[in-house]
């Protein structure tokens, strides 16, 4: 390109669009390939999301939220120490954006800076930079930078020329002696069961405190992108600090309320060219009520709800080997069959008992996805397993059809030897006359005066206990060991509404 021609370009790039485009369809083919070269350095200056566009074509992924992730990043460029939390659903390009196309134009606007990025997993902060490295290596003529020779690792390399260029570590990883102009936490957490550990949000909440604070620059910037889990997750800690400073973007899958940051409509999707109200109903379903609130809404929900609390759980613990001094004198396993259809929630499949104090101990959970012959045969099995008096089934829901499924698997069992002459356990249907909230006070109540013992650990129906708000849909688990508790507590007779046992299954037990 010859000095006029750079001249002219330079002058050309201060134009507004009207009399660019002017100057374009008035220029020779020499001098119209010189302007497009120009008009795609601005694009790709303008901001992430259009340089994403520029260098692939417009093949990336452009909508209105990740637009505001551009403009912070624009803001910061240009100067302005932000804090940024910006809660965002799953799947919808958050990472893309703010941990690869973002950082990646930031260093062609500021290659003597130097960028962080950290994850749940170091593996998975390291892949953003390798993303990043192969970009500048595929990409570095037309972006203006290149990667110094010696130092091309995905986890951290230099830019040519420059003290510049990037870092990346696992979250509770090591960043001694490295400082960051900009620091980028993408999904800080796991999944629900990191969310749900005190021990990891502890130490999530210590590494931000001690780590990743302490390694920024004087004017540096920092941005909190991430799917809620909990109350207590980093996004939620930040807030209940007061989130003074901090500019913080709540993007809910489907807006709830007024003032949303996009301006939607009550209702309106985040993304409706990509997801629709009908896709969004299906992960509804898909990951359940506290996940729908939490992953999707950004509002989790607290995880001790309006009945059960941790403590009440955690305090009455027992261990199996305590277990073995204990004597039963009944023994049951509850089923909730959730219609028993494949398609259909799990089935809630508990077993427990209680001595002759009245302490009951809740054993088993063996809750899953079933059809009706697999839940009926693995019903079966526990009772064996336990040497179970009785089952409990909900009868307003095929109560008459989930006694043949029982008497069947039995006798299938039989034919196959694996009940060791056992008697069949009785069949107790229970009929649910009042709301879910009325049915799981009482058992609440006991497990709230140390009357319910959990021989070790069953996460899966704890989290349901503690998570449960009345008005929510109700969690199989819960209801198959709101059964079983509320059988069990019954001192007086074997079973609520039913008659004492006149054959011999109780033999020892009292």
């Amino acid at each position: 390109m010859t000095t006029a021609l750079e001249e002219q370009v330079a002058t050309y790039r201060t134009l507004p669009p009207a009399q660019r485009a002017e100057i374009v369809r008035l220029a020779d083919d020499e001098t119209r390939a010189v302007l497009a070269w120009a008009e795609k350095q601005m694009a790709m200056e303008r901001s992430p999301g259009a340089m994403a566009a520029a260098l692939t074509g417009g093949r990336e992924w452009q909508a209105r939220h990740l637009d505001l992730i551009d403009k912070a990043f624009i803001r910061i460029a240009n100067g302005e120490r932000m804090r940024v939390l910006l809660n965002m659903p799953p799947r919808h390009g958050k990472s893309a954006r703010a941990a690869r196309w973002a950082p990646l134009w930031y260093l062609t606007r500021h290659p003597d800076h130097r960028i962080m990025i950290a994850s749940y997993a170091a593996k998975l902060a390291e892949g953003h930079g390798r993303w990043i490295r192969d970009s500048i290596r595929e990409n570095g003529d037309e972006i203006g930078i290149k990667l110094r020779y010696g130092s091309q690792a995905a986890n951290r390399f230099d830019l040519e020329g420059t003290a510049g260029g990037l870092v990346t570590a696992g979250v509770g990883g090591s960043l001694t002696g490295m400082g960051a102009n900009v620091a980028i936490v993408d999904d800080p957490l796991k999944d629900a069961k990191e969310a749900d550990s005190p021990v990891k949000l502890a130490n999530l909440w210590d590494w931000w405190q001690q780590v990743i604070n302490t390694r920024m620059e004087p004017n540096g910037s920092i941005i909190v992108i991430q799917t809620r889990w909990s109350q207590n997750d980093l996004a939620g800690r930040i807030l209940q600090d007061g989130a003074d400073g901090w500019t913080v973007l709540n993007l809910p899958a489907i807006a709830m309320e007024e003032g949303d940051p996009l301006g939607r409509q009550i209702g309106e999707p985040l993304w409706p060219e990509r997801f629709r109200r009908t896709h969004l109903a299906r992960f509804k379903k898909d990951v359940g009520e506290r996940g729908w609130w939490a992953l999707y809404q950004q509002e989790p929900r607290p995880l001790e709800g309006g009945v059960w609390k941790w403590p009440w759980i955690t305090g009455n613990r027992i261990t199996p080997q305590a277990f073995r001094s204990v004597d039963l004198t009944r023994t049951l396993v509850a089923i909730d069959t959730a219609g028993g259809r494949e398609d259909s929630d799990e089935v809630g499949l508990i077993g427990g008992g209680r001595d002759a104090a009245g302490e009951m101990y809740l054993l088993a959970d063996r809750s899953k996805k079933m059809g009706a012959a697999d839940w009926g045969r693995e019903a079966c099995l526990l009772a064996i397993e336990l040497q179970a008096d009785a089952w409990v089934v909900e009868a307003n829901f095929g109560g008459d059809m989930a006694a043949q499924i029982l008497r069947q698997a039995w006798q299938e069992l039989q034919r196959e030897g694996l009940t060791g002459g056992m008697l069949m356990p009785r069949i107790i249907e229970v009929t649910a006359k009042v709301g879910k909230r009325l049915r799981a006070e009482p058992v609440a109540q006991l497990y709230e005066n140390g009357h319910v013992h959990h021989v070790g650990e069953f996460p899966g129906l704890e989290v349901q206990y503690v998570s449960w708000i009345p008005g929510m849909d109700s969690p199989d688990r819960l209801d198959a060991a709101v059964h079983l508790i509320t059988e069990l507590a019954d001192p007086v007779q074997e079973g609520l509404g039913t008659q004492r046992y006149t054959d011999q299954r109780l033999r020892g037990r009292r």
